[in-house]
């Protein structure tokens, strides 16, 4: 049974000292790698704890378990099996962030999920990095207007946010630009390393801040960079790989979304039909809930789910404006 536990006990429950089995000495081990909250513990895999506290292997284990069976009593996260119809059931109360486009939120069925991995790719120009700077203003609209009153954290790995177009874009949606720009925390980052480890405080961000949207403009950009060649493609892919859990993990248990962008490359073996395709292989196709690939036409823009749970594959035109993502103008009129 999961334990109820008033809302105003919950924070002090969530120290890392109240894990089963954590002492004072492994406890400061935790604060001081700057893991406070046992939620954060969850983000990490057992071989993370086994670097970051100096501990053994089957250690780090028995602690991730404890930590899950921690957050379960209290009820942040759901014990090991449920019944389908109750799975259905908190499906259905998910929240969804709005894109600005009516088109494109019906093609991801209400907006972007919380609680998930969702991946735009495509090429330059496609409206990747336009979709990530409406969402940080769409994210802070109020519930009715389909936000979530809340604040972001932006991982920039290509040196592309810009607070101008985040001005421009909440003014043309009724909000204050100071306000939104308040509440977006951007990472700017150097390096994969660099990368991991902004990614490692983003729980700081979302507990104090109140952030309910992560971006990761984009994911890829210096694992391509940094690991070249054939002889490096296996150490890069497990890295890869280990990040993008973190993300999930991320989203899964503080129950946020997740939004990366990625890059494409041509398939030199396609002669007929579109030879793009995303990096990353296949770690990064496993990893994504919500596949979306996004190319140009005219003016428009196409979005295509190519990959979901639950989806059918379907197609959806949006267009770039002052007011971010939105909507062609014959749409609008009809």
């Amino acid at each position: 049974m999961v334990k109820l536990v008033k809302e105003e006990e919950i924070e002090d429950e969530l120290d890392v000292e109240n894990i089963e089995g954590v002492g004072p000495a492994t406890r400061d081990k935790f604060y001081a790698a700057g893991i406070y909250d046992i939620r954060q513990v969850l983000t990490f895999s057992p071989q993370d704890l086994v670097e970051i506290l100096g501990i053994s292997y089957d250690k780090a284990v028995e602690i991730s378990n404890k930590s899950r069976k921690k957050l379960t009593e209290l009820g942040l996260m759901e014990s090991s099996f449920s019944v389908a119809s109750e799975v259905l059931k908190r499906r259905l109360s998910i929240d969804r962030i709005t894109t600005g486009s009516n088109n494109l939120d019906s093609l991801l069925g209400g907006g972007i999920e919380v609680g998930a991995l969702t991946e735009f790719y495509g090429e330059f120009g496609s409206g990747k990095t336009q979709i990530c700077h409406t969402l940080c203003v769409t994210v802070q609209l109020p519930r009715e207007k389909k936000g979530l009153n809340a604040g972001a954290v932006y991982i920039d790995t290509e040196n592309t946010f810009r607070p101008e177009r985040i001005e421009s874009i909440a003014k043309f949606r009724g909000l204050d630009p100071e306000q939104v720009l308040k509440r977006i925390f951007v990472g700017k980052v150097y390096n994969a390393s660099h990368q991991e480890l902004l990614t490692r405080e983003i729980p700081n961000y979302i507990e104090r801040e109140d952030c309910k949207l992560v971006i990761v403009d984009s994911a890829m950009t210096h694992f391509r960079a940094e690991y070249v060649g054939r002889s490096m493609l296996s150490e890069r892919q497990q890295k890869l790989n280990r990040y993008l859990h973190t993300l999930l993990r991320l989203a899964e248990i503080y129950k946020v979304a997740v939004v990366i962008t990625n890059q494409v490359q041509a398939a030199p073996d396609v002669f007929f039909g579109d030879p793009t395709k995303a990096s990353g292989g296949h770690v990064m196709a496993h990893a994504s809930t919500y596949r979306i690939y996004l190319r140009k036409s005219g003016k428009n823009r196409i979005a295509r789910i190519v990959d979901s749970p639950y989806h059918a594959e379907a197609d959806a035109i949006f267009t770039l404006t002052e007011a971010g993502i939105g909507d062609p103008e014959e749409n609008s009129k009809k």
